[in-house]
């Protein structure tokens, strides 16, 4: 088990870097649209800001929150964009402000669960840590967007290792949600992380394989770019070629993806 004190820290960090990267905005660049159709600026945090207080409720209240996820579930296309579109007409500040609020609320709900509580939410119920490293992931592939708008590189970070982590334990996840069998035997995936080692995951002597740099494998399953910009990420074997196609880090129904660039995606 992941240790939740570990993960709620790098969440923090996380959350900050993004912070400061939109607190000094004037309100016109919180219209600057993202790389996600449709999306501004500010469509990301208020997504962000939704999200973490859907959290809290699920930390918080259980019951209250699988009766506001079954509403939701109902339009399980729609919901996502509906909040997002609602809190993006907030006032930046104020939406900031929020953000700010919520996530701070969360990280004290999240200290004060036992570590080996499930909570639920919109996928399979997850621990504190999975919490977490659900939050930590969300808040970076949003984050990209936002810097994608921005006109920024954010160099990668020894954060990215939760997020690969769950990429990688949401295989079968990113089958089913396709209504496809996972393969019954373990994938081996190695990645590069920024600092020049390697993450290892899954039995060495696997057949099917995935390799590559951890940032670009992180892009892949949060599906922040296209697997065509990834060159790094590479698979050996049928089934591994097939999950990266669907690979999916994320709850809720199969995403659209990106379309694809032509160029690197790190570049």
């Amino acid at each position: 088990m992941s240790d939740p004190g570990a993960v709620l820290a790098d969440l923090r960090a996380e959350s900050e870097e993004l912070d400061a990267l939109v607190a000094g905005l004037p309100a016109e660049r919180w219209a600057a649209p993202t790389p996600a159709e449709g999306w501004t600026v500010a469509h990301q945090i208020a997504h962000l800001a939704w999200t973490d207080r859907q959290a809290l409720l699920s930390a918080s209240d259980p019951e209250g929150f699988e009766r506001a996820a079954r509403e939701a579930l109902a339009a399980p296309l729609a919901f996502v964009d509906e909040a997002a579109e609602a809190g993006a007409r907030t006032p930046p500040a104020e939406l900031l402000a929020d953000w700010r609020t919520g996530r701070e609320e969360l990280l004290r709900a999240l200290r004060e669960r036992p570590a080996g509580e499930k909570l639920p939410w919109y996928g399979p119920p997850m621990s504190v840590a999975s919490m977490a490293t659900a939050r930590l992931m969300e808040t970076w592939a949003h984050g990209q967007d936002i810097a994608g708008a921005l006109g920024v590189v954010r160099p990668p970070t020894a954060r990215l290792r939760h997020i690969a982590r769950i990429g990688v334990r949401t295989r079968n996840f990113a089958y089913a949600t396709h209504q496809l069998t996972p393969p019954e035997e373990e994938f081996r995936v190695e990645l590069r992380a920024p600092d020049g080692t390697v993450w290892e995951y899954g039995p060495p002597d696997a057949a099917q394989r995935v390799t590559g740099t951890a940032l670009e494998f992180c892009l892949l399953v949060t599906q922040r770019a296209h697997r065509a910009d990834l060159p790094s990420v590479r698979a050996e074997g049928a089934d591994a070629e097939r999950w990266l196609e669907i690979a999916q880090a994320f709850a809720g129904p199969p995403g659209k993806g990106r379309e694809p660039s032509g160029k690197a995606a790190t570049s």
